[in-house]
């Protein structure tokens, strides 16, 4: 699994580490069990797993979000289950099922963390109260990841507008005569700007429309955050591609070359973090 940032929430006065793997969000176990008992958080969560109830909500979990679970070795541990010498431990549970819902792998802090709809299902069992303060907390989190990743897209399209500026002046200079109509600038200017729309996006403004038609904005507007970055760059490049005199075919190549190299890097490297 793909780990990234990790976040503190507090709760009541307890501190719970969310963190995230493969775009879902993960809750520590160890944090929310130090609500029952803060000496020895792991027995908490181990007393939870022995339950059948448990077990038999794992396993649907499982079956419902993991195509590798392994289902047929929940049998021996349900017959087991409740007795006075059964235990399970996250890593136990794992190691036999293959389950990606508990992720017991080495992380700063240590303890075990679980998706959030197994998450909240402890909390519940351990308190009811708890759970309630839990969720509205996670709730304000996501929130606040929202406006950043706002924040920084609305900089970003801020950002690519200026240089766009850049760009159109370099066309104006570059590609359009003297004593043309608007109409006909206008059309070298629509005809650049598709340009990069094809290179990153493979496909014109109109293209895009006609198989979007419920869709209130353009193709810019809907882009994501890494290619509005790209995008931004992009237009820089192709000013200094048109200053050079490069042909569009020349450019169009050049440029659908660099956005793919771009776009693989920010996508590779998770540079992009939101706004502090």
């Amino acid at each position: 699994m793909a780990k990234k940032k990790n976040e503190i929430i507090t709760v009541q006065g307890t501190q719970i580490t969310v963190t995230g793997y493969d775009d879902d969000d993960y809750i520590s176990l160890t944090d929310i069990a130090r609500r029952k008992n803060p000496l020895e958080p792991k027995d908490v969560v181990k007393n939870w797993m022995r339950a059948q109830s448990t077990i038999e909500f794992l396993a649907l979990w499982e079956k419902l979000n993991n195509p590798s679970f392994k289902g047929v070795e929940i049998d021996p541990l349900l017959r087991g289950s409740g007795g006075n010498t059964f235990t399970l431990s996250p890593s136990r549970w794992v190691a036999l099922t293959d389950a990606i819902g508990i992720n017991v792998k080495a992380v700063k802090g240590g303890g075990t963390f679980a998706h959030i709809d197994i998450a909240l299902e402890f909390a519940t069992w351990v308190s009811p109260e708890f759970k309630l303060y839990l969720m509205a907390e996670f709730k304000r989190l996501k929130l606040d990841e929202q406006k950043h990743l706002s924040a920084e897209w609305n900089l970003q399209r801020t950002l690519a507008k200026i240089n766009y500026r850049i760009h159109t002046d370099a066309i104006k200079e570059y590609l359009i005569p003297a004593e043309v109509t608007r109409h006909q600038a206008n059309r070298t200017y629509a005809d650049e700007a598709d340009l990069l729309n094809v290179a990153l996006f493979g496909q014109t403004a109109a293209q895009w429309r006609a198989a979007h038609p419920d869709h209130k904005g353009n193709v810019r507007d809907e882009a994501t955050l890494e290619q509005l970055v790209v995008l931004s760059n992009m237009e820089s490049i192709n000013a200094l591609l048109i200053e050079q005199g490069l042909y569009q075919k020349e450019r169009l190549i050049m440029l659908n070359q660099a956005a793919i190299t771009q776009m693989t890097s920010l996508l590779g490297s998770g540079a992009l973090m939101p706004l502090p």
